[in-house]
């Protein structure tokens, strides 16, 4: 029977300490061979059925977050679901976000120019939602530093006042347990956290679509996407595939398999194997005298000051991020608290 260390092992092979999952997740081996083949199958002149990873994708990341797969919508890009849901929003609405949220989930409401977008530190999100917010939207964990927003108390405040809620769960979904069916919107890129190829994000929308006008829809959008090629679509998809971009085949087809195996590893072990890994690190931290910024119950680690080690570190093997002046080390199920060790001891020296 295989458990999760096994599993781990036969997918990774890492030829360094990556601690680096907040920027690009390693991609598994069956990942790499699935990938491989779609490329093949092209250039043979046979091409796979790709579209059919991409649902399969599809209802993986609707298992993973607790949302049936008629309410996803795949893409690749937070940016465009943004877009989507700031293109829905009428003039003079004002849009709550956190204080140095990610670009991407922000700045499709800024360039709209005709919304009132309020930034508040993260902490105080909760307690800032008030009567006349249209819409709350802040990333589950924060990108720099792995800060973990209130969600619940978000979520909360915003019912409380009518507001709808906007979730980017891109530093989240894979490692922290998501219902995504408690907010309006929730996005994520997948190429992080979820360990697949660049080219692949969702967009998980209410049972009524939300309000959402699928202002960049093609064909694919389609109630019958090969009926719809031609022309203006006539009858768009009755679920969230209205909001589907033409989708990167090749990235889906490892896709479908780096979810599966996420779905087999259990984000709830994901979750409790990489915090007990990022608390080692704090604690080692303490030891060397560093004191981390506070980010309880994040697999996320941001020192202050020491992002100008990064050179350093990645000539000794050990690839961590510096993300404005910080060191930023993510632990995620690959890794083990030799790597931890590792870090810790370069550091030290």
């Amino acid at each position: 029977m295989e458990t999760f260390e096994t599993l781990v092992r036969a997918e990774f092979a890492p030829e360094n300490t990556y601690l680096n999952t907040a920027s690009t997740g390693l991609v598994p081996a069956r990942t790499v061979a699935a990938m491989r083949a779609a490329v093949e199958s092209v250039a043979a002149g046979q091409p796979a059925d790709m579209f059919a990873d991409v649902e399969a994708a599809r209802d993986s990341f609707a298992r993973l977050v607790g949302v049936p797969g008629r309410r996803v919508a795949a893409g690749a890009s937070v940016a465009v679901y943004s877009g989507l849901i700031a293109a829905s929003l009428p003039q003079g609405a004002e849009v709550l976000t956190a204080e140095a949220e990610f670009s991407s989930v922000v700045t499709p409401f800024h360039v709209r120019g005709d919304l009132k977008v309020r930034a508040v530190p993260l902490e105080r999100m909760a307690e800032s939602v008030r009567p006349g917010t249209a819409l709350v939207a802040v990333s589950a964990a924060q990108s720099a530093d792995g800060r973990v927003a209130d969600l619940e108390g978000i979520r909360a405040a915003a019912r409380a006042h009518g507001a709808r809620t906007y979730i980017d769960a891109s530093q989240a979904a894979g490692w922290l347990p998501l219902e995504a069916d408690a907010y309006d919107y929730v996005s994520s890129v997948a190429f992080k956290w979820l360990l697949c190829p660049r080219g692949v994000a969702f967009l998980v929308v209410p049972e009524d679509l939300g309000g959402l006008t699928p202002v960049f829809a093609g064909w694919v959008a389609g109630q019958e996407p090969w009926d719809s090629c031609y022309g203006p679509v006539e009858e768009l998809a009755h679920s969230a595939r209205r909001f589907d971009e033409s989708p990167s085949l090749f990235s889906y087809a490892g896709a479908r398999q780096s979810l599966a195996l996420i779905e087999e590893l259990g984000v709830a072990n994901a979750h409790a194997h990489d915090l007990a890994l990022a608390d080692r690190f704090r604690a080692g931290l303490h030891a060397l005298g560093h004191e981390p910024i506070p980010a309880p119950g994040s697999p996320i680690v941001s020192v202050p000051e020491l992002g100008r080690l990064q050179p350093d570190l990645s000539r000794a093997g050990v690839e961590v991020s510096d993300r404005a002046g910080s060191l930023r080390a993510a632990f995620h199920l690959y890794n083990t608290a030799g790597d931890v060790d590792r870090l810790l001891d370069v550091l030290s020296g």
